[in-house]
């Protein structure tokens, strides 16, 4: 029996292949970038989390900041400079949202690995997964975040004449943010648990050449995979029946920020989720500082119904995770939830965009 297929069909089947080969290699990517950059830490003598918070969030922010800063300064149209405030918007719920929940739902499923292997740990591991986990540090990036966050959506709501000028403001936050990481940490992170660098698995301890290929080589196919995939989503948003608008605040966003989702995966899989939770912390501190400051400075940074609504769910998650950790009900489940509210997002959107 010979199939035919439609020039139509064909491009779709082509569509769908590059957006999970694009997801594939970001993953893959990952893999190694996260391999690069606790070896670069190690290098630059920094601390266990300020390699989460920092150095890692740094590297799988730039690529949308880049986005955020050539949509905002070279746009000639109005859409383009829409498109860099929807990323500047859609990143930090993705990460208070999918982030979050992605990194519990893993807490879950290497509960039931490591419970699997043998009687010991089934014995061993009768609580949850994140009563080992240091979290001292998480509710004060939170506020802090928290604290920004609801600033940026406010300034969104006004109309003055200095506006632009406050995005200044928000590189500042910034700053104060990095020393504040960097000096936070008064041990270095040990290269005693680390794997080998995947670029020079034979040696104990890798050239620093190696370990700065290895960092720029992976981000860069981050950086280009993740855009790749971006074209993609831009695809399946009318083939889904979606908007433009809707497709670039629902759906963008979550090819964006899927770096530090598949980072959080391999952390937590390490057993290191401490490391999975700074990089979540610390990406979210530079979508709510850095391309904001851009937006700001760049576009009137007025919001529409969608972007205001975006900020609200952003905020209920955020005040979510506080609560929970508040109140010492923060466990793997309960943070799986988190998701959930990406989920309220996307049904409000589509009925009112």
């Amino acid at each position: 029996m010979v199939l035919y297929l439609s020039r139509e069909q064909i491009l779709a089947l082509a569509h769908i292949v590059l957006l999970v080969s694009c997801a594939a290699a970001i993953y893959l990517a990952c893999e190694w970038f996260v391999n690069a950059i606790e070896w670069l830490g190690v290098r630059l003598n920094m601390g266990t989390l300020a390699i989460g918070t920092v150095l890692a969030a740094i590297g799988t922010a730039l690529p949308e900041s880049v986005v955020t800063l050539v949509a905002v300064t070279m746009g000639n149209s109005p859409l383009s400079k829409d498109i860099g405030v929807g990323a500047a918007m859609g990143g930090p719920l993705v990460l208070a949202t999918i982030a979050y929940g992605v990194t519990g739902w893993m807490l879950i499923r290497r509960k039931r690995i490591l419970s699997k292997t043998s009687e010991d740990n089934a014995r061993y591991i009768k609580g949850d997964l994140l009563e080992e986990v240091d979290l001292s540090r998480l509710p004060t990036d939170q506020k802090w975040f928290l604290s920004i966050f609801i600033v940026k959506v406010s300034l969104g709501l006004v109309a003055f004449a200095f506006k632009p000028w406050c995005g200044l403001l928000f590189f500042a936050a910034y700053g104060v943010y990095f020393f504040k990481e960097m000096r936070a940490d008064a041990e270095a992170h040990s290269s005693a648990d680390l794997e080998p660098l995947k670029l020079q698995p034979s040696r104990e301890t890798p050239a620093g050449w190696a370990v700065l290929v290895q960092t720029i080589v992976t981000l860069g196919i981050i950086f280009g995979a993740s855009q790749l995939f971006v074209t993609q989503l831009e695809w399946a948003g009318p083939e889904l029946g979606l908007s433009a608008s809707v497709t670039a605040l629902l759906l963008s966003p979550i090819a964006t920020e899927l770096p530090e989702v598949m980072n959080a995966i391999i952390w937590v899989k390490q057993g290191k989720t401490s490391l999975a939770f700074a990089n979540i912390s610390g990406a979210m501190m530079i979508q709510a500082t850095v391309p904001s400051g851009l937006g700001i400075l760049f576009t009137p940074w007025h919001f529409d119904g969608p972007l205001a609504y975006s900020g609200v769910i952003t905020i209920i998650g955020i005040l979510y995770l506080l609560w929970l950790m508040r109140t010492h009900r923060f466990t793997s489940s309960r943070l799986a939830m988190s998701a959930g509210f990406y989920g309220i997002f996307a049904l409000g959107l589509v009925l009112i965009a």
